[in-house]
């Protein structure tokens, strides 16, 4: 930084003595990943814990360090080419911590993995970080039968467990392999012819020593026997017991059809058959329903706008009241979109007013509002005179008058 670029930052107050200034590029800036501890620091770590193996590390070992960095259900796959063809194997967990054995008991001295632009991706849906590196180069250091220097080139995809941050998928796909002898050695055999033609042979196929090649041969047979291998170390049976047990299981799943899951059979309730009282109660309910003030209409004449009855409109009578409705008679329940069905039955506690009458209402009503009876509704008619035979009383009148006089008497 020159002097005027350092003078034009501090006169704007983000110099380098302000102690509250924060370079873009700093990692304040940078968006926080759901993942603590970075893919490529892991397998750091995993370099540096195979540096630390030493010539007395037994199977605990190896197996500790599979548990530390590799997930329970991890599978490892390792593509290259060789004279015959291109091969690829595929092993499980259990073989996992035998197959970097195999690379050190070969003659390598030392293992590690370089990555050069890597990228990184998170799944949210399967809680995973994929790490893949175009450019990764797998370096081990011979000591026999000579000191050389093996660089395999290739592409490897990670993708560790986000919770743990272990390898649950490791693929290697090699493309080349070199490898490199240091020139001190090469100018000691100069004279030798044998020497150099010793020396010019590969110790690796595809930076794969021939333990190692040899072991993953193997694994192609081990990895579908692990099934007898952990059905002979958990029930103690003889190899032929565990074969004969699960060619027996795969032969019952194979004709076996799949099983369905079971469905809760639902218990057919039985339907309420309707007793004499409930259908009566049902055919008043019924009758009670209609209101009664169907039967009253707005008055035309005088403009009252009071109802009056539409059958029995006598002149000079009175507004008509409508009979309160406020008594709510409870219906059948019903469901939306349609009737309740024989699963769909629920106890209603139905409440009805059995003291309602409607009738008795009316009359209540009608006798409230000062209405006459049809023997008074005429009695001061102009049409009957006084010599008018009409203008007495009914003779049924009479007889009753008659007859209560008596019963007083007697």
């Amino acid at each position: 930084m020159t002097a005027a670029a350092g003078a034009a930052l501090s006169s704007h107050g983000h110099g380098p003595s302000d102690p509250f200034y924060s370079s873009p590029f700093g990692p304040f800036y940078r968006r926080h990943t759901p993942y603590v501890i970075q893919p490529e620091y892991r397998l750091h770590e995993l370099n540096k814990r195979l540096q630390a193996r030493t010539e007395e590390s037994d199977n605990l070992w190896w197996d500790a360090f599979a548990t530390e960095f590799f997930d329970d259900d991890a599978s490892f796959t390792l593509a290259f080419c060789l004279e015959d063809g291109p091969k690829r194997y595929t092993i499980g967990r259990t073989l996992i911590p035998r197959y970097f054995r195999t690379i050190f008991e070969g003659g390598v001295t030392d293992l590690s993995y370089m990555l050069r632009h890597s990228k990184e991706a998170f799944n949210s849906h399967s809680n995973a970080v994929t790490l893949d590196c175009e450019h990764c180069t797998m370096v081990t250091h011979h000591g026999k039968p000579a000191f050389t220097t093996v660089c395999t080139d290739g592409r490897l995809i990670l993708e560790f467990s986000v919770d743990e941050m272990r390898i649950r998928t490791w693929h290697f796909s090699i493309r080349q392999h070199r490898e490199l002898l240091p020139r001190s050695l090469v100018a000691i055999h100069t004279q030798d012819p044998q020497s150099l033609e010793q020396l010019s042979k590969n110790v690796t196929r595809s930076g794969q020593t021939n333990v190692t090649l040899n072991y993953l041969r193997l694994c192609v047979i081990l990895e579908p026997m692990q099934e007898l291998m952990s059905r002979h170390k958990t029930y103690n049976l003889s190899p032929r017991d565990c074969l004969k047990t699960c060619l027996f299981q795969k032969w019952q799943r194979m004709v076996a059809p799949p099983a369905e899951p079971t469905r809760q059979q639902t218990s057919k309730r039985r339907k309420r058959k309707p007793s004499s009282g409930s259908t009566a109660t049902a055919n008043n309910t019924g009758n009670k329903k209609k209101s009664p003030s169907s039967n009253f209409s707005l008055g035309s004449q005088g403009g009252t706008g009071c109802l009056q009855p539409d059958s029995r409109v006598r002149p000079g009578m009175g507004c008509v009241h409508p009979v309160p409705q406020d008594v709510m008679v409870v219906g059948e329940p019903t469901l939306m979109g349609g009737e309740f069905g024989d699963e769909d039955e629920r106890l209603i506690t139905r409440l009805e007013n059995t003291q309602y009458d409607a009738g008795a209402a009316a009359a209540a009503a009608g006798a409230a509002n000062g209405l006459a009876t049809d023997d008074e509704d005429f009695a001061g008619s102009p049409a009957l005179g006084g010599g008018s035979p009409w203008a007495g009383k009914p003779p049924g009148a009479e007889a009753k008058a008659e007859g209560h006089v008596q019963q007083v008497a007697q």
